[in-house]
């Protein structure tokens, strides 16, 4: 737009313009910050500056996309435009086209192009991205809502299951072992030798009460556990590992526990449960796999995940157990409590030939489950500079936005440079109306410039016509554009005297006789 006005000659002072458009692109990255400064100051660079008017339009869009309130919107770009006008008519005697009306006008064509039109495309532009961003978070509220429905009535139903269970199995054994305390009793002094089955009728019925105990904290809520393994205050704190990692070495494996950041006592119980089940699977697996390795427990307690890693070095003879292979639902049911969590689980062997289980939990889950990365991955990745506006938005309809957002912003630069012209062309200049009429007291320079010049035909025809020429006269200028016939057979002459200092002392007109042959068809 500079290269076009200035190419045109309208601007008063270019370099100027260059000026102030280096100090519009310099505030354009601060647009974010301040939006509201920025895009005034610029309105006001645009007003004795048009060429500036791009850098206003690209800022009063982006300003106008991240306004949420619109009667605050609506007031910025009233001012804005407002500020556009003022200063356009207060610029132009001196850097605008001239007459302050004409830079009034100025200030009226710049203003919708630099600021209107652009701050209705980016409201446009804002509502629409709030609007799919309100439906985005409605459905994913409703998919939460659907999971946690899902969960609770999964729920109740292993509830039901478990208090049916318990209502019908457990009232069964009662009655068992009841029955089996009685007759013991009544064998003690008829037959001591079935005694002895009776006891283990009762002992039977006991572990198989414990059994179902067990089986019913399982079908339970899964934030309840039952039987020796039941949660307490303490699982999952250091002193609770602690105390795995001392049974461990009790039992003839060298475990080695390294602990950084803080306990584990102020975190959720799902948390804790989770990095507990971690370290006690993997020492398990330790002592049916590689009780005489060295085996090292590390656990990272940061501000938001919480790492534990297990892992062991090569054992130096394969255990006795080797041959026959785990069925690995124990790092399974790892690796899914940790990804119900929204962490990640890792269980791999190492190139020297022990194993390795890494697991990163959330240090604050969410009321959901997350999911996995590799899913979240393979569903496709958000791409943009800003998340928060371009999340979700497809590459081939992004790359279709900023073109239509180029193609606009050059269609209102041309109207700008076209309205510019149109101003700066109609409003008056210096050489601009006719030139001024010669009068005693110019220079011969100041005559010869209005169009005076001496002309012979004319000089002749005065010659022993004339009047007496002015005292001090040096020379006189006859032209051929004051000389004209008012009627036949005579012809008024002008004549401009100078004296010897090429002053202009006096104008005379004067009738000299014309010569006319008539011709050959006239009579006389």
């Amino acid at each position: 737009m500079w290269g076009a006005v200035a190419g045109l000659g309208f601007p008063a002072h270019p370099y100027v313009q260059v000026t102030a458009l280096a100090v519009g692109a310099g505030l354009f990255p601060l647009r974010r910050r301040f939006p509201v400064a920025v895009l005034l100051v610029l309105a006001a660079l645009t007003g004795a500056a048009p060429c500036v008017g791009p850098v206003t339009a690209a800022t009063a869009f982006a300003v106008a996309r991240r306004t949420v309130r619109a009667r605050r919107r609506g007031r910025l770009l009233v001012a804005a435009a407002a500020v556009v006008v003022v200063c356009a008519t207060v610029s132009a005697p001196w850097s605008g086209p001239g007459p302050v009306e004409y830079g009034l006008a100025l200030g009226l064509i710049l203003t919708p192009a630099a600021v209107l039109v652009p701050g209705l495309v980016g409201t446009s532009y804002g509502q629409q991205r709030r609007l799919v961003q309100a439906l985005r978070e409605r459905g994913d509220a409703a998919e939460r809502a659907r999971r946690s429905a899902d969960s609770e009535a999964r729920t109740h139903e292993r509830s039901r299951i478990a208090a049916e269970m318990h209502d019908l199995v457990g009232h069964r054994l009662s009655l068992i072992s009841l029955h089996a305390g009685g007759l013991e009793l009544a064998l003690e002094r008829a037959d001591p030798e079935l005694r002895e089955e009776a006891v283990l009728v009762r002992r039977t019925t006991r572990d198989a009460m414990r059994e179902l105990r067990q089986a019913v904290g399982v079908l339970g809520p899964l934030g309840r556990d039952t039987g020796p393994e039941a949660l307490t205050d303490a699982t999952g704190t250091r002193a609770d590992i602690e105390s795995l990692v001392a049974e461990s070495r009790n039992g003839g494996i060298a475990v080695r526990l390294d602990w950084t950041g803080p306990d584990l006592d102020a975190r959720t119980a799902r948390v804790r449960r989770a990095v507990h089940r971690v370290v006690r699977e993997s020492l398990t697996n330790v002592h049916r796999y590689a009780s005489a390795a060295h085996v090292t427990v590390t656990v990272v307690h940061g501000d938001e995940t919480v790492r534990v890693t297990v892992r062991n070095g090569a054992p130096p003879a394969p255990p006795a157990s080797a041959g026959s292979v785990g069925t690995g639902r124990g790092l399974t049911g790892l690796r899914e409590r940790v990804e119900l969590l929204g962490g990640t689980f890792d269980a791999a062997p190492l190139p020297s030939g022990g194993f390795q289980v890494d697991a990163v939990v959330p240090a604050e889950p969410g009321d959901t489950p997350a999911r996995a990365p590799a899913r979240a991955h393979t569903a496709g990745d958000v791409t943009g500079h800003d998340a928060s506006h371009d999340a979700g938005t497809p590459p081939e309809r992004r790359t279709a936005q900023v073109l239509t957002l180029a193609l606009g912003l050059a269609a209102l630069s041309v109207l700008m440079v076209l309205g510019t012209a149109f101003v700066y062309a109609t409003a008056p200049h210096k050489n601009a109306g006719p030139s001024p009429l010669p009068r005693v007291g110019m220079t011969y320079a100041d005559v010869a410039a209005t169009g005076v010049s001496d002309n012979k035909a004319v000089r002749a025809a005065a010659t022993g016509h004339e009047p007496p020429r002015p005292a001090g006269t040096a020379g006189c200028v006859y032209p051929f554009n004051g000389a004209t016939e008012p009627r036949p057979g005579g012809l008024i002459v002008a004549r401009y005297c100078f004296d010897a200092s090429q002053r202009l002392i006096a104008i005379d007109r004067f009738t000299v006789p014309s010569v006319r042959d008539a011709a050959p068809w006239e009579t006389p």
